[in-house]
């Protein structure tokens, strides 16, 4: 699998997950046991990588990493917000 068909294949994923689940951010890991047979750290660096190209947002409270497709759900800056009010 070449690096543009694996990023274009966590974003099916995560779409998926978001149409099917509910939930607006996804974990690396669910998106690492979807794409079997890719190495964690290829995935994790393509998933960067669609960050950078502003197809993914980037979700971290500290302790967990989750991206998300931008402008669906709460973002980091609300999230964070409210949290300070």
């Amino acid at each position: 699998m070449t690096k543009e068909e694996l990023k274009e294949k966590i974003v099916k994923v995560i779409e998926e997950k978001v149409k099917k689940g509910g939930k607006s951010k996804v974990y690396l890991k669910d998106i690492q046991r979807d794409i079997p047979g890719v190495s964690p750290r290829d995935i994790k660096n393509a998933a960067n990588e669609l960050v950078k190209e502003g197809k993914l947002e980037y979700f971290s409270s500290g302790s967990t990493v989750m991206f998300g497709i931008p402008g669906v759900g709460i973002g980091v800056e609300t999230a964070f917000k409210k949290e300070e009010e």
